[in-house]
């Protein structure tokens, strides 16, 4: 550690050397600050004040002219960690801002730095004061009821008062009557009322964002505890029977459950879901071949295919874990996003015209629909083309490098184009196209299937519910595709087709309920990463969070976010809804044949006794 701090004071010594020898970076501020400190063990993320005690510096050639410097190395004043001065984490935004010319943030709690202020006369400092107090009034009056700010408190009502809101309401009430008594004796005096009214709120409102309700804490608690009992009641018979399907499914939760006990892990929380899928997906590969082999004629080419077929989900899955690197001891390393893609812009961009094409193929309903098949077609080809146009827009103002090579200059598609105009004809599109094709058209009512055989009413109509729920559920899936793909990073787009491929593999194989909902837990798991995604808030991505939205909308904003940041969860979770109806849809079907394998069976039985009798 030593060595490192010591290298670490050469680079801002030399940064600080170079403020100081040139002249038009003598009003540059430079903040050197710690996100977290570290306790005597050598871990963060606890309360011990080692661990919440950072260090913090301010460092500018401008700032000789109100002050003369500190002793520097010093001992601690009072505690191990007090040397200088002590300030919260909230005062660095209000500081920052006022020595900008910015306007404070509006839910912001903190208190200009005092030291800051002596750059200004008295008068611009209780001008600023006052702007800050004024501020953090507005956050009050949110809290308590704006009574306590608007009336005049007699001296007794303020004496040793318990009330939080009382105690503010007396302290503002003093400020209002200074201000009416602007005689240059009080400057002093309604400072130092201001900075106490600062102190106190910021103090109170702090106290107030930690105030958890333990109530609410323990209901949440039984609610949760509750839940889980009643999912392993119900879900304990089905793991039983399917024994291989119960022990993964334990295995993956207690594995999951031991990783909660040490942050690294959580920090890493991707590597355990990124290789227990792939040992899951190299089971079913295994399971898949062993059936087929057992069944099969023993031909070469059989085998291969087979190999091939359960391999592949598995070298996918490879692709997918080093699409985005994330977590924190490899976040750095080259990836597909970062490293390849943003190098070969052309190629991207070629991939992404056949995706949406694809998409469009997936959006057209299997089922008689009202409006048509042509109509549904150019709808869908339109309606993929304009969400591709939006991607390259967006790229324009969010990641132009990923333009850079392209043979068209990108003005002279899109030009001066609204994003929120475009973003909103995306989504109005979307919801269009779902109404236009939620409604059946006229269904045929022939009982005859293609081979010629003749189905009975209750068997034609089980097989036509079947293939029209799943016709359905894949219709919908294009159109959910098509508006994850809009919520996503453009680099992200390709994994897509990655899901798409694999949900095909699992389609052909012969799976089971329980095996397909493991297989789409581990895959909502892994995906999440696969998109960048962390346990840290900061990988949170809010880039398509205002997609169409031009105000605060903090409902939209909020299911927008969701959808931009789960978009691999949302997909799998109804890609499983699918491949469970075609499971449905399966079973449905070999029922019917063996119905009428029955019926044919009996009809011969019958005619051999009208022979023989005869």
């Amino acid at each position: 550690m030593r060595p490192k701090q010591v290298e670490m004071d050469d680079v801002v010594r030399s940064i600080y050397h170079a403020l100081e020898s040139q002249r038009h970076l003598g009003s540059t501020l430079l903040v050197l600050c710690g996100d977290h400190g570290m306790n005597d063990a050598g871990n963060h993320g606890g309360t011990s004040e080692g661990e919440t005690s950072p260090a913090l510096v301010f460092i500018s050639p401008k700032l000789r002219t109100i002050f003369d410097g500190l002793e520097c190395p010093v001992v601690a004043r009072t505690n191990a960690f007090n040397f200088y001065e002590k300030v919260e984490q909230t005062d660095i935004a209000p500081t920052l801002a006022t020595l900008l010319g910015f306007p404070i943030p509006k839910n912001n709690l903190g208190n200009i730095i005092p030291a800051f202020l002596l750059f200004w006369n008295e008068g611009k400092r209780i001008g600023f004061m006052e702007q800050n107090a004024q501020q953090i009034l507005g956050v009050l009056v949110e809290t308590f009821p704006s009574s306590l700010f608007n009336q005049s408190y007699p001296p007794e009502a303020c004496v040793d008062t318990s009330d939080e809101g009382v105690r503010l309401g007396c302290l503002w009430s003093r400020i209002r009557v200074q201000a009416t008594e602007g005689t240059p004796f009080n400057v002093d005096i309604k400072e130092a009322m201001l900075r106490t009214f600062l102190r106190q709120a910021q103090k109170t409102m702090s106290n107030t964002g930690t105030n958890y309700s333990v109530r609410g804490l323990y209901g949440g608690i039984t609610v949760a505890a509750s839940v889980a009992l009643w999912a392993a009641a119900v879900s304990a018979p089905v793991l039983v029977k399917r024994n291989m399907v119960g022990l993964w499914f334990t295995f993956t939760t207690l594995a999951y459950g031991a990783m909660m006990f040490a942050s690294s892990y959580i920090e890493e929380e991707h590597q355990y879901w990124y290789w227990v899928t792939s040992a899951w997906l190299l089971w079913l590969g295994i399971r898949q071949y062993a059936q087929r082999t057992d069944s099969g004629n023993g031909r070469v080419s059989d085998d291969l295919w087979l190999i091939l077929s359960a391999a592949y989900p598995l070298a996918i899955m490879r692709v997918i874990r080093i699409w985005n690197q994330t977590g924190q001891k490899h976040a750095g390393e080259s990836d597909i996003a970062h490293n390849f893609l943003r190098h070969h812009n052309c190629g991207l961009w070629t991939l992404l015209c056949i995706l949406y094409s694809a998409v469009a193929v997936k959006m057209l309903p299997s089922y008689q629909t009202l409006i048509g098949g042509p109509a549904s077609l150019v709808s869908a080809v339109l309606l993929c083309t304009l969400g591709l146009a939006f991607k390259f827009a967006f790229s324009i103002v969010d990641s132009p490098e990923l333009l850079n090579g392209l043979p068209i200059a990108p003005g002279t598609v899109v030009n001066h184009c609204d994003l929120t105009t475009h973003a909103r004809a995306v989504f109005t599109g979307i919801v269009a196209y779902c109404i236009g094709n939620s409604f059946s058209g006229q269904e045929t009512s022939s009982h005859i299937r293609s081979n010629g055989e003749v189905l009975t009413k209750d068997e034609a109509v089980l097989i036509r519910t079947q293939e029209t729920l799943a016709g359905r559920l894949n219709f919908l899936h294009g159109v959910l595709t098509l508006f994850l793909m809009t919520q996503s990073r453009v680099t992200n787009i390709p994994l897509f087709a990655l899901f798409e491929l694999q949900m095909r593999a699992f389609a052909s194989m012969n799976l089971s309920p329980s095996e397909i909902s493991l297989t789409a837990i581990m895959l909502q798991y892994a995906s999440f990463f696969a998109f960048g995604g962390s346990n840290a808030i900061s990988s949170i991505d809010l880039s398509n969070s205002y997609n169409g939205i031009s105000g605060y909308n903090v409902a939209m904003v909020g299911v927008l976010t969701f959808c931009s940041n789960w978009a691999g969860p949302c997909w799998w979770t109804f890609a499983s809804m699918i491949l469970l109806v075609q499971h449905r849809e399966k079973w449905s079907h070999d029922m019917v044949e063996r119905s009428l394998k029955d019926r044919i069976y009996g009809e011969c039985i019958c005619d051999l006794k009208s022979i023989v009798l005869s």
